[in-house]
Protein backbone atom coordinates (compact mmCIF):
# COMPACT_ATOMS: atom_id res chain seq x y z
CA UNK A 1 0.00 0.00 0.00
CA UNK A 2 1.33 3.44 -0.94
CA UNK A 3 2.23 5.65 2.01
CA UNK A 4 0.27 8.89 2.10
CA UNK A 5 1.82 11.90 3.78
CA UNK A 6 -0.15 13.55 6.58
CA UNK A 7 -1.81 16.85 5.64
CA UNK A 8 -0.01 20.17 5.99
CA UNK A 9 0.01 21.12 9.66
CA UNK A 10 -1.55 24.32 10.93
CA UNK A 11 -1.85 25.90 14.35
CA UNK A 12 0.48 27.47 16.88
CA UNK A 13 3.21 24.81 16.53
CA UNK A 14 3.85 25.75 12.90
CA UNK A 15 5.81 28.96 13.51
CA UNK A 16 8.62 30.79 11.75
CA UNK A 17 11.65 32.01 13.66
CA UNK A 18 11.95 35.73 12.88
CA UNK A 19 8.29 36.34 13.61
CA UNK A 20 8.44 34.32 16.83
CA UNK A 21 11.63 36.04 18.00
CA UNK A 22 9.87 39.42 17.84
CA UNK A 23 7.10 38.26 20.14
CA UNK A 24 7.21 38.36 23.91
CA UNK A 25 4.26 36.12 24.79
CA UNK A 26 6.64 33.18 25.23
CA UNK A 27 8.24 34.91 28.21
CA UNK A 28 6.89 34.49 31.74
CA UNK A 29 8.55 36.94 34.16
CA UNK A 30 8.08 35.84 37.74
CA UNK A 31 6.58 38.35 40.16
CA UNK A 32 8.20 39.04 43.53
CA UNK A 33 5.37 37.11 45.20
CA UNK A 34 5.95 34.08 42.95
CA UNK A 35 9.70 34.16 43.61
CA UNK A 36 8.92 34.30 47.33
CA UNK A 37 6.79 31.15 46.99
CA UNK A 38 9.66 29.32 45.29
CA UNK A 39 12.16 30.48 47.89
CA UNK A 40 9.97 29.45 50.81
CA UNK A 41 9.48 25.94 49.44
CA UNK A 42 13.17 25.70 48.57
CA UNK A 43 14.45 26.76 52.00
CA UNK A 44 12.19 24.29 53.80
CA UNK A 45 13.77 21.40 51.88
CA UNK A 46 17.33 22.62 51.34
CA UNK A 47 17.80 23.50 55.02
CA UNK A 48 17.45 19.83 55.95
CA UNK A 49 19.22 18.57 52.81
CA UNK A 50 16.14 16.70 51.64
CA UNK A 51 16.58 14.15 48.84
CA UNK A 52 16.04 16.23 45.72
CA UNK A 53 15.08 13.21 43.59
CA UNK A 54 12.21 12.49 46.00
CA UNK A 55 10.58 15.95 45.80
CA UNK A 56 6.85 15.84 45.02
CA UNK A 57 4.43 18.70 44.30
CA UNK A 58 3.02 18.35 47.81
CA UNK A 59 6.50 18.68 49.30
CA UNK A 60 7.15 21.80 47.22
CA UNK A 61 3.99 23.90 47.66
CA UNK A 62 3.43 26.76 45.22
CA UNK A 63 0.01 28.13 46.23
CA UNK A 64 -0.42 30.50 43.28
CA UNK A 65 2.50 29.87 40.91
CA UNK A 66 1.97 26.11 40.69
CA UNK A 67 -1.44 26.24 39.03
CA UNK A 68 -0.54 29.21 36.81
CA UNK A 69 2.65 27.59 35.57
CA UNK A 70 1.02 24.21 34.91
CA UNK A 71 -1.82 25.85 32.96
CA UNK A 72 0.56 27.85 30.79
CA UNK A 73 2.76 24.83 30.12
CA UNK A 74 -0.16 22.64 29.09
CA UNK A 75 -1.65 25.38 26.90
CA UNK A 76 1.49 26.86 25.35
CA UNK A 77 4.17 24.17 25.55
CA UNK A 78 2.24 20.91 25.08
CA UNK A 79 -0.56 22.26 22.88
CA UNK A 80 0.73 25.57 21.50
CA UNK A 81 3.96 27.04 20.14
CA UNK A 82 6.00 24.46 22.05
CA UNK A 83 8.13 26.49 24.45
CA UNK A 84 8.07 28.93 27.36
CA UNK A 85 10.76 30.95 29.15
CA UNK A 86 10.42 31.69 32.85
CA UNK A 87 12.55 34.60 33.97
CA UNK A 88 13.68 35.87 37.36
CA UNK A 89 14.81 33.07 39.67
CA UNK A 90 17.46 34.58 42.00
CA UNK A 91 20.15 31.93 41.38
CA UNK A 92 22.93 34.44 42.08
CA UNK A 93 22.10 34.33 45.80
CA UNK A 94 21.36 30.61 45.98
CA UNK A 95 23.67 27.72 46.77
CA UNK A 96 23.86 24.85 44.30
CA UNK A 97 21.60 22.80 46.55
CA UNK A 98 19.03 25.61 46.63
CA UNK A 99 19.13 26.07 42.84
CA UNK A 100 18.77 22.33 42.27
CA UNK A 101 15.95 22.05 44.81
CA UNK A 102 14.06 24.99 43.34
CA UNK A 103 14.39 23.74 39.76
CA UNK A 104 13.42 20.17 40.59
CA UNK A 105 10.51 21.42 42.70
CA UNK A 106 9.17 23.51 39.83
CA UNK A 107 9.52 20.54 37.51
CA UNK A 108 7.61 18.29 39.92
CA UNK A 109 4.52 20.41 39.25
CA UNK A 110 4.83 19.70 35.52
CA UNK A 111 5.59 15.99 35.35
CA UNK A 112 7.75 13.06 36.39
CA UNK A 113 11.54 13.52 36.10
CA UNK A 114 13.27 10.93 33.93
CA UNK A 115 16.80 9.55 33.98
CA UNK A 116 19.04 11.47 31.56
CA UNK A 117 21.83 8.90 31.37
CA UNK A 118 22.78 5.39 32.38
CA UNK A 119 23.83 6.64 35.82
CA UNK A 120 20.24 7.58 36.63
CA UNK A 121 20.69 11.34 36.85
CA UNK A 122 17.22 12.87 37.04
CA UNK A 123 18.92 16.24 37.43
CA UNK A 124 21.47 16.90 34.71
CA UNK A 125 24.42 19.28 34.64
CA UNK A 126 25.12 20.80 31.23
CA UNK A 127 28.78 21.79 31.30
CA UNK A 128 31.92 21.43 29.23
CA UNK A 129 33.73 18.49 30.82
CA UNK A 130 36.65 18.74 28.41
CA UNK A 131 35.33 15.88 26.30
CA UNK A 132 34.82 15.58 22.54
CA UNK A 133 31.90 14.17 20.56
CA UNK A 134 34.18 12.05 18.34
CA UNK A 135 34.28 9.63 21.29
CA UNK A 136 31.29 7.32 20.58
CA UNK A 137 30.47 7.15 24.30
CA UNK A 138 30.35 10.93 24.81
CA UNK A 139 27.17 12.96 24.47
CA UNK A 140 27.52 16.42 23.02
CA UNK A 141 26.16 18.35 26.01
CA UNK A 142 29.37 17.30 27.85
CA UNK A 143 31.48 19.38 25.44
CA UNK A 144 31.79 23.03 24.36
CA UNK A 145 30.86 22.10 20.78
CA UNK A 146 27.78 23.16 18.92
CA UNK A 147 25.10 20.57 19.58
CA UNK A 148 23.09 20.86 16.33
CA UNK A 149 19.29 20.65 16.33
CA UNK A 150 17.98 17.55 18.06
CA UNK A 151 15.39 16.12 20.45
CA UNK A 152 15.76 14.34 23.79
CA UNK A 153 14.03 11.33 25.38
CA UNK A 154 11.09 12.95 27.17
CA UNK A 155 7.98 15.09 26.70
CA UNK A 156 9.41 18.35 28.07
CA UNK A 157 13.05 19.44 28.28
CA UNK A 158 13.74 21.98 31.03
CA UNK A 159 16.90 24.06 31.43
CA UNK A 160 17.81 26.39 34.30
CA UNK A 161 20.64 28.81 33.55
CA UNK A 162 23.03 29.26 36.48
CA UNK A 163 25.94 30.88 34.63
CA UNK A 164 26.62 31.87 31.03
CA UNK A 165 29.78 31.42 28.94
CA UNK A 166 32.30 34.14 28.14
CA UNK A 167 30.91 34.09 24.59
CA UNK A 168 28.54 31.89 22.60
CA UNK A 169 26.33 29.18 24.02
CA UNK A 170 23.12 30.67 22.64
CA UNK A 171 19.97 28.56 22.74
CA UNK A 172 18.32 27.87 19.39
CA UNK A 173 14.85 26.51 18.63
CA UNK A 174 13.08 25.48 15.44
CA UNK A 175 9.64 23.97 14.86
CA UNK A 176 9.77 20.42 13.47
CA UNK A 177 6.16 21.00 12.39
CA UNK A 178 7.28 23.89 10.18
CA UNK A 179 10.09 21.79 8.72
CA UNK A 180 7.55 19.09 7.87
CA UNK A 181 5.41 21.67 6.07
CA UNK A 182 8.36 23.07 4.15
CA UNK A 183 9.55 19.63 3.02
CA UNK A 184 6.01 18.67 2.10
CA UNK A 185 5.78 21.67 -0.21
CA UNK A 186 9.27 21.38 -1.70
CA UNK A 187 10.28 17.69 -1.69
CA UNK A 188 7.48 15.35 -0.63
CA UNK A 189 9.47 12.47 -2.13
CA UNK A 190 12.27 13.01 0.40
CA UNK A 191 9.85 13.71 3.24
CA UNK A 192 8.28 10.26 2.82
CA UNK A 193 11.66 8.69 3.56
CA UNK A 194 11.73 10.40 6.97
CA UNK A 195 8.68 8.35 7.98
CA UNK A 196 10.81 5.19 7.65
CA UNK A 197 12.82 3.81 10.62
CA UNK A 198 16.33 5.24 11.02
CA UNK A 199 19.01 3.57 13.19
CA UNK A 200 20.16 5.96 15.94
CA UNK A 201 23.18 5.30 18.18
CA UNK A 202 22.50 4.92 21.91
CA UNK A 203 26.11 6.08 22.57
CA UNK A 204 26.90 3.16 24.82
CA UNK A 205 23.82 3.49 27.07
CA UNK A 206 21.99 0.32 26.10
CA UNK A 207 18.93 -0.97 28.02
CA UNK A 208 18.83 -4.68 28.76
CA UNK A 209 17.77 -6.78 25.81
CA UNK A 210 18.06 -3.91 23.32
CA UNK A 211 20.36 -3.24 20.39
CA UNK A 212 23.05 -0.53 20.72
CA UNK A 213 20.84 1.59 18.49
CA UNK A 214 17.11 2.17 18.15
CA UNK A 215 15.06 2.42 14.96
CA UNK A 216 12.37 5.09 15.10
CA UNK A 217 11.30 7.21 12.11
CA UNK A 218 12.26 10.88 12.30
CA UNK A 219 8.62 11.84 11.69
CA UNK A 220 5.70 9.89 13.13
CA UNK A 221 1.97 10.39 12.47
CA UNK A 222 -0.13 8.83 15.21
CA UNK A 223 -3.70 9.51 16.34
CA UNK A 224 -3.68 12.86 14.57
CA UNK A 225 -0.37 14.06 16.04
CA UNK A 226 2.84 14.74 14.12
CA UNK A 227 5.82 13.91 16.35
CA UNK A 228 9.54 14.19 15.61
CA UNK A 229 12.60 12.49 17.13
CA UNK A 230 16.07 13.35 15.83
CA UNK A 231 19.81 13.56 16.47
CA UNK A 232 21.79 13.55 13.20
CA UNK A 233 25.21 12.82 14.69
CA UNK A 234 23.81 9.72 16.37
CA UNK A 235 22.13 8.56 13.17
CA UNK A 236 25.46 8.89 11.41
CA UNK A 237 27.42 7.17 14.20
CA UNK A 238 24.96 4.24 14.25
CA UNK A 239 26.43 3.24 10.92
CA UNK A 240 29.43 1.92 12.91
CA UNK A 241 27.35 -1.12 13.88
CA UNK A 242 27.61 -3.88 11.24
CA UNK A 243 23.98 -4.98 11.67
CA UNK A 244 22.50 -1.47 11.50
CA UNK A 245 20.53 -0.83 8.30
CA UNK A 246 22.60 1.21 5.83
CA UNK A 247 21.54 4.72 4.88
CA UNK A 248 20.78 4.88 1.18
CA UNK A 249 21.85 8.01 -0.77
CA UNK A 250 18.23 9.17 -0.91
CA UNK A 251 17.91 8.92 2.88
CA UNK A 252 21.10 10.94 3.31
CA UNK A 253 19.70 13.55 0.93
CA UNK A 254 16.48 13.71 2.97
CA UNK A 255 18.43 14.12 6.22
CA UNK A 256 20.62 16.78 4.64
CA UNK A 257 17.56 18.72 3.55
CA UNK A 258 16.08 18.43 7.03
CA UNK A 259 19.33 19.76 8.51
CA UNK A 260 19.47 22.62 6.02
CA UNK A 261 15.97 23.67 7.00
CA UNK A 262 16.75 23.56 10.73
CA UNK A 263 19.63 25.95 10.05
CA UNK A 264 17.60 28.30 7.85
CA UNK A 265 17.39 31.71 9.61
CA UNK A 266 13.93 32.12 8.09
CA UNK A 267 12.77 29.18 10.22
CA UNK A 268 14.78 29.10 13.47
CA UNK A 269 15.30 31.51 16.35
CA UNK A 270 17.99 32.13 18.94
CA UNK A 271 17.73 33.33 22.51
CA UNK A 272 20.35 34.37 25.02
CA UNK A 273 19.91 32.95 28.48
CA UNK A 274 20.30 35.03 31.60
CA UNK A 275 21.07 33.53 35.01
CA UNK A 276 17.74 32.56 36.55
CA UNK A 277 16.02 31.74 33.24
CA UNK A 278 14.10 28.47 32.93
CA UNK A 279 13.42 27.28 29.38
CA UNK A 280 10.71 24.63 28.86
CA UNK A 281 10.57 22.98 25.42
CA UNK A 282 8.10 20.48 23.95
CA UNK A 283 10.33 17.69 22.71
CA UNK A 284 7.82 16.36 20.16
CA UNK A 285 7.30 19.56 18.11
CA UNK A 286 10.50 21.55 18.75
CA UNK A 287 14.14 20.80 18.01
CA UNK A 288 16.66 22.54 20.24
CA UNK A 289 20.30 23.42 19.72
CA UNK A 290 23.15 25.30 21.35
CA UNK A 291 25.87 27.26 19.64
CA UNK A 292 29.51 26.53 20.44
CA UNK A 293 30.97 28.60 23.24
CA UNK A 294 34.17 29.90 24.77
CA UNK A 295 34.16 29.56 28.54
CA UNK A 296 35.72 31.58 31.34
CA UNK A 297 39.10 30.38 32.65
CA UNK A 298 37.90 30.49 36.26
CA UNK A 299 35.99 27.31 37.22
CA UNK A 300 33.50 29.23 39.36
CA UNK A 301 32.46 31.40 36.39
CA UNK A 302 32.06 28.69 33.74
CA UNK A 303 28.84 28.08 31.85
CA UNK A 304 26.52 25.85 33.85
CA UNK A 305 22.93 24.83 33.22
CA UNK A 306 20.74 22.36 35.10
CA UNK A 307 18.48 20.11 33.04
CA UNK A 308 15.29 18.14 33.58
CA UNK A 309 13.64 15.59 31.33
CA UNK A 310 9.95 15.43 32.20
CA UNK A 311 7.14 13.01 31.39
CA UNK A 312 4.11 15.29 31.38
CA UNK A 313 0.77 14.27 32.87
CA UNK A 314 -1.31 15.49 29.91
CA UNK A 315 1.09 14.72 27.07
CA UNK A 316 0.13 13.49 23.61
CA UNK A 317 -0.07 9.81 22.68
CA UNK A 318 3.08 8.36 21.13
CA UNK A 319 3.26 5.45 18.66
CA UNK A 320 4.34 2.05 20.05
CA UNK A 321 7.70 2.24 18.23
CA UNK A 322 8.78 4.96 20.70
CA UNK A 323 9.02 2.29 23.41
CA UNK A 324 12.41 1.37 21.90
CA UNK A 325 13.74 4.67 23.22
CA UNK A 326 11.24 5.69 25.89
CA UNK A 327 10.93 2.28 27.58
CA UNK A 328 7.16 2.79 27.61
CA UNK A 329 4.68 5.01 25.81
CA UNK A 330 2.41 5.31 28.86
CA UNK A 331 1.53 8.97 29.38
CA UNK A 332 3.12 10.27 32.57
CA UNK A 333 5.58 7.37 32.86
CA UNK A 334 7.80 7.30 29.79
CA UNK A 335 11.15 8.49 28.55
CA UNK A 336 14.62 8.60 29.97
CA UNK A 337 17.52 6.14 29.89
CA UNK A 338 17.55 3.04 32.09
CA UNK A 339 20.29 0.42 31.85
CA UNK A 340 21.42 -2.40 34.13
CA UNK A 341 22.34 -0.99 37.54
CA UNK A 342 20.72 2.44 37.02
CA UNK A 343 19.88 4.13 40.32
CA UNK A 344 17.86 7.34 40.20
CA UNK A 345 19.66 10.27 41.81
CA UNK A 346 19.97 14.07 41.63
CA UNK A 347 23.68 14.92 41.89
CA UNK A 348 24.77 18.43 42.86
CA UNK A 349 27.70 18.35 40.44
CA UNK A 350 28.53 16.78 37.08
CA UNK A 351 29.75 13.26 37.78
Amino acid sequence: MTFELPPEQTGAAAWYGPEMARRTDWQMPLSPAEVAEVEAATRALASREADIAAITPAAFPLPTLGARLKARVEDEVLNGRGFLLLRGLPVERWTMRESATAFYGLGAHLGSARSQNGKGHVLGHVQDLGLASNDPNVRIYQTHERQTFHTDSCDIVGLLCLRTAKSGGLSALVSSTTIFNEMRRRRPDLLKLLFEPAPTDRRGEVPEGQKPYFEIPLFNWFQGYLTAIYQRQYIDSAQRFPDAPRLAPAHVEALDMFDALTNDPALNMFMEFKPGDVQLVHNHTILHDRTAFVDWPEPERRRHLLRLWLAADHARPLPPVFAQRYGSVEIGDRGGIIVRGTKLQAPLAAV
